[in-house]
Protein backbone atom coordinates (compact mmCIF):
# COMPACT_ATOMS: atom_id res chain seq x y z
CA UNK A 1 0.00 0.00 0.00
CA UNK A 2 1.29 3.28 -1.14
CA UNK A 3 1.90 5.74 1.91
CA UNK A 4 1.05 9.11 1.05
CA UNK A 5 2.25 11.10 3.89
CA UNK A 6 6.05 10.01 2.71
CA UNK A 7 5.69 10.05 -1.08
CA UNK A 8 8.05 12.67 -1.70
CA UNK A 9 10.32 11.17 0.75
CA UNK A 10 14.03 10.26 -0.42
CA UNK A 11 15.36 8.88 2.86
CA UNK A 12 18.20 5.98 2.25
CA UNK A 13 18.73 7.41 -0.99
CA UNK A 14 21.78 8.64 -2.12
CA UNK A 15 21.76 11.50 -4.82
CA UNK A 16 24.18 12.59 -6.46
CA UNK A 17 24.26 16.31 -8.38
CA UNK A 18 26.59 17.34 -11.36
CA UNK A 19 26.15 21.13 -11.57
CA UNK A 20 25.51 21.56 -7.67
CA UNK A 21 28.15 24.69 -7.18
CA UNK A 22 25.47 27.39 -8.39
CA UNK A 23 21.91 27.69 -9.64
CA UNK A 24 19.62 25.06 -10.54
CA UNK A 25 21.88 22.67 -9.46
CA UNK A 26 22.81 23.85 -6.46
CA UNK A 27 18.78 24.58 -5.53
CA UNK A 28 18.48 20.87 -6.77
CA UNK A 29 20.85 19.58 -4.01
CA UNK A 30 19.76 21.77 -1.42
CA UNK A 31 15.91 20.22 -2.01
CA UNK A 32 16.76 16.60 -2.15
CA UNK A 33 18.42 16.87 1.10
CA UNK A 34 15.38 18.38 2.81
CA UNK A 35 13.60 15.27 1.62
CA UNK A 36 16.19 13.13 3.23
CA UNK A 37 18.25 11.93 0.86
CA UNK A 38 22.15 11.31 0.90
CA UNK A 39 23.41 14.40 -1.47
CA UNK A 40 26.81 14.37 -3.12
CA UNK A 41 27.09 17.79 -4.82
CA UNK A 42 29.32 17.66 -8.16
CA UNK A 43 30.96 20.32 -9.75
CA UNK A 44 33.94 21.56 -11.72
CA UNK A 45 34.32 24.29 -9.51
CA UNK A 46 34.99 22.38 -6.02
CA UNK A 47 35.00 25.22 -3.56
CA UNK A 48 31.41 26.02 -4.95
CA UNK A 49 30.48 22.61 -4.25
CA UNK A 50 31.75 22.20 -1.06
CA UNK A 51 29.64 25.82 -0.18
CA UNK A 52 26.73 23.78 -1.22
CA UNK A 53 27.31 20.77 0.75
CA UNK A 54 27.94 22.55 4.01
CA UNK A 55 24.45 23.68 3.75
CA UNK A 56 22.98 20.28 4.75
CA UNK A 57 26.66 18.48 6.29
CA UNK A 58 26.95 16.54 2.82
CA UNK A 59 29.72 15.76 0.68
CA UNK A 60 31.28 17.12 -2.31
CA UNK A 61 33.47 16.17 -5.22
CA UNK A 62 35.48 17.56 -8.05
CA UNK A 63 34.07 16.95 -11.55
CA UNK A 64 35.11 17.72 -15.04
CA UNK A 65 32.16 16.15 -17.03
CA UNK A 66 34.35 16.63 -20.75
CA UNK A 67 36.75 13.93 -19.30
CA UNK A 68 34.89 10.75 -19.58
CA UNK A 69 37.63 8.58 -17.73
CA UNK A 70 36.64 11.14 -14.30
CA UNK A 71 33.09 10.65 -15.13
CA UNK A 72 33.36 7.01 -14.96
CA UNK A 73 35.57 6.82 -11.59
CA UNK A 74 32.36 9.12 -9.95
CA UNK A 75 29.92 6.74 -10.82
CA UNK A 76 31.71 4.09 -10.13
CA UNK A 77 33.28 5.31 -6.20
CA UNK A 78 29.69 7.46 -5.45
CA UNK A 79 27.08 4.68 -6.97
CA UNK A 80 23.67 6.63 -6.94
CA UNK A 81 20.08 6.08 -6.86
CA UNK A 82 19.68 9.41 -8.25
CA UNK A 83 21.27 11.13 -10.81
CA UNK A 84 20.77 14.57 -11.70
CA UNK A 85 23.07 16.97 -14.09
CA UNK A 86 22.48 20.52 -14.88
CA UNK A 87 25.55 21.06 -16.39
CA UNK A 88 25.51 23.17 -19.91
CA UNK A 89 26.91 26.24 -22.11
CA UNK A 90 25.67 28.49 -24.72
CA UNK A 91 26.88 30.97 -27.06
CA UNK A 92 24.55 33.07 -28.34
CA UNK A 93 25.61 33.67 -32.23
CA UNK A 94 23.45 33.65 -35.71
CA UNK A 95 24.37 30.47 -37.27
CA UNK A 96 26.66 32.07 -39.87
CA UNK A 97 28.47 34.30 -37.07
CA UNK A 98 29.35 30.55 -35.59
CA UNK A 99 32.98 29.64 -35.29
CA UNK A 100 34.05 25.56 -35.55
CA UNK A 101 35.77 26.22 -32.12
CA UNK A 102 32.33 27.31 -30.38
CA UNK A 103 30.33 24.54 -31.72
CA UNK A 104 32.27 21.93 -30.78
CA UNK A 105 32.54 23.67 -27.22
CA UNK A 106 28.51 23.79 -27.02
CA UNK A 107 28.23 20.03 -28.32
CA UNK A 108 31.15 18.71 -26.31
CA UNK A 109 29.53 20.18 -23.05
CA UNK A 110 26.01 20.06 -23.52
CA UNK A 111 25.63 16.93 -25.29
CA UNK A 112 28.77 14.48 -25.67
CA UNK A 113 29.14 15.01 -21.76
CA UNK A 114 25.65 14.09 -21.04
CA UNK A 115 25.69 10.81 -22.94
CA UNK A 116 28.99 10.00 -20.94
CA UNK A 117 27.15 10.98 -17.32
CA UNK A 118 23.86 9.21 -19.17
CA UNK A 119 26.19 6.10 -19.41
CA UNK A 120 28.47 5.74 -16.63
CA UNK A 121 25.62 6.35 -13.99
CA UNK A 122 23.18 4.24 -15.62
CA UNK A 123 25.23 1.50 -16.12
CA UNK A 124 25.41 1.07 -12.50
CA UNK A 125 21.45 1.44 -11.86
CA UNK A 126 20.49 -0.99 -14.37
CA UNK A 127 22.93 -3.23 -12.82
CA UNK A 128 21.45 -2.70 -9.20
CA UNK A 129 18.25 -2.77 -10.72
CA UNK A 130 16.58 0.74 -10.08
CA UNK A 131 17.47 4.51 -10.04
CA UNK A 132 16.27 7.87 -11.32
CA UNK A 133 18.18 9.83 -13.80
CA UNK A 134 17.03 13.68 -13.78
CA UNK A 135 18.79 15.76 -16.87
CA UNK A 136 18.62 19.10 -17.77
CA UNK A 137 17.00 20.27 -21.12
CA UNK A 138 15.11 23.51 -22.09
CA UNK A 139 12.07 25.23 -23.86
CA UNK A 140 14.73 25.87 -26.58
CA UNK A 141 14.27 21.55 -27.49
CA UNK A 142 10.79 22.66 -28.93
CA UNK A 143 11.41 26.27 -29.35
CA UNK A 144 14.00 28.37 -30.51
CA UNK A 145 14.64 31.73 -31.80
CA UNK A 146 17.71 33.84 -33.63
CA UNK A 147 21.30 32.93 -31.74
CA UNK A 148 20.22 29.94 -30.21
CA UNK A 149 20.05 27.18 -33.24
CA UNK A 150 23.57 25.03 -32.04
CA UNK A 151 22.10 25.36 -28.03
CA UNK A 152 18.66 24.46 -29.13
CA UNK A 153 19.88 21.35 -31.25
CA UNK A 154 21.87 20.03 -28.53
CA UNK A 155 18.65 20.21 -25.94
CA UNK A 156 16.66 18.55 -28.29
CA UNK A 157 19.40 16.06 -28.68
CA UNK A 158 19.65 15.48 -24.99
CA UNK A 159 15.59 15.52 -25.13
CA UNK A 160 16.14 12.01 -27.35
CA UNK A 161 19.00 10.86 -25.50
CA UNK A 162 16.86 10.59 -22.50
CA UNK A 163 13.78 9.47 -23.95
CA UNK A 164 16.61 6.54 -25.94
CA UNK A 165 18.09 5.88 -22.54
CA UNK A 166 14.24 5.53 -20.42
CA UNK A 167 13.19 3.19 -23.18
CA UNK A 168 16.62 0.94 -22.75
CA UNK A 169 17.33 0.99 -18.84
CA UNK A 170 13.22 0.87 -18.15
CA UNK A 171 13.04 -3.14 -18.01
CA UNK A 172 15.86 -2.60 -15.24
CA UNK A 173 13.53 -0.21 -13.18
CA UNK A 174 15.74 2.36 -14.04
CA UNK A 175 13.82 6.05 -14.70
CA UNK A 176 15.07 8.90 -17.14
CA UNK A 177 13.40 12.05 -17.67
CA UNK A 178 13.87 15.53 -18.50
CA UNK A 179 13.22 19.15 -16.96
CA UNK A 180 13.03 21.54 -19.40
CA UNK A 181 13.06 24.80 -17.66
CA UNK A 182 11.88 28.86 -19.36
CA UNK A 183 13.94 31.20 -18.79
CA UNK A 184 15.78 31.27 -15.20
CA UNK A 185 17.90 33.71 -12.96
CA UNK A 186 21.19 31.58 -13.10
CA UNK A 187 24.85 32.30 -14.31
CA UNK A 188 24.11 30.91 -17.92
CA UNK A 189 21.40 34.01 -18.30
CA UNK A 190 23.30 36.84 -17.43
CA UNK A 191 24.09 38.25 -20.20
CA UNK A 192 20.19 38.27 -20.82
CA UNK A 193 19.79 39.86 -17.42
CA UNK A 194 22.14 43.10 -18.46
CA UNK A 195 20.41 44.19 -21.25
CA UNK A 196 16.75 45.52 -19.72
CA UNK A 197 14.98 45.34 -22.92
CA UNK A 198 15.58 41.55 -23.71
CA UNK A 199 15.26 40.80 -20.07
CA UNK A 200 11.71 42.29 -20.32
CA UNK A 201 10.70 40.92 -23.50
CA UNK A 202 11.47 37.62 -21.90
CA UNK A 203 9.48 38.52 -19.15
CA UNK A 204 6.42 39.43 -20.98
CA UNK A 205 6.69 35.76 -23.06
CA UNK A 206 6.44 33.47 -19.73
CA UNK A 207 2.26 33.61 -18.99
CA UNK A 208 3.29 34.63 -15.64
CA UNK A 209 5.24 37.22 -16.63
CA UNK A 210 8.39 36.83 -15.13
CA UNK A 211 11.24 35.07 -15.04
CA UNK A 212 11.34 31.62 -12.86
CA UNK A 213 13.73 31.66 -9.85
CA UNK A 214 16.54 28.40 -9.42
CA UNK A 215 14.56 27.59 -6.26
CA UNK A 216 11.34 27.47 -8.36
CA UNK A 217 12.75 23.89 -10.56
CA UNK A 218 13.68 22.06 -6.98
CA UNK A 219 10.50 20.51 -7.05
CA UNK A 220 9.98 18.89 -10.21
CA UNK A 221 13.94 17.26 -9.06
CA UNK A 222 12.05 15.91 -5.89
CA UNK A 223 8.90 14.79 -8.05
CA UNK A 224 10.87 13.05 -10.13
CA UNK A 225 13.81 11.74 -8.15
CA UNK A 226 11.11 9.74 -5.73
CA UNK A 227 8.26 7.34 -5.23
CA UNK A 228 5.62 10.11 -6.34
CA UNK A 229 6.79 9.77 -10.22
CA UNK A 230 7.19 6.29 -9.85
CA UNK A 231 5.50 5.08 -13.37
CA UNK A 232 6.80 8.77 -15.21
CA UNK A 233 10.03 8.05 -17.49
CA UNK A 234 10.59 9.01 -21.15
CA UNK A 235 9.08 12.46 -20.43
CA UNK A 236 9.80 16.16 -20.74
CA UNK A 237 8.83 18.17 -17.69
CA UNK A 238 8.08 21.61 -18.76
CA UNK A 239 8.69 23.84 -15.80
CA UNK A 240 8.95 27.40 -18.37
CA UNK A 241 6.11 29.34 -16.77
CA UNK A 242 3.81 28.79 -19.76
CA UNK A 243 6.27 29.85 -21.84
CA UNK A 244 5.54 26.95 -24.61
CA UNK A 245 1.65 27.27 -24.37
CA UNK A 246 1.11 30.72 -25.36
CA UNK A 247 1.87 31.75 -28.47
CA UNK A 248 1.44 35.44 -28.77
CA UNK A 249 0.79 38.47 -26.62
CA UNK A 250 -2.03 39.77 -27.82
CA UNK A 251 -5.28 40.09 -25.91
CA UNK A 252 -8.25 41.34 -27.81
CA UNK A 253 -10.99 43.48 -27.21
CA UNK A 254 -13.87 42.61 -24.95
Amino acid sequence: MTSYERLFRLDGRRAVVIGAGSGIGRESALALAAQGAEVVCADLDLPAAEETAARFGGAARHVDVLDTAAVRDLARTVPADVLVFTAATNVRKRLLDYSDAEFSRVVELNLRASFDVVRAFGAGMVERGGGSIIGFASIRAAVTEPGQGVYSATKAGLVQLLRTAAAEFGPAGVRVNAVAPGVVETPLTRQIKENPAWYDAYAAKSALGRWARPEEMAGAVVYLAGDAASFVTGAVLYVDGGWTAVDGRFDPPN
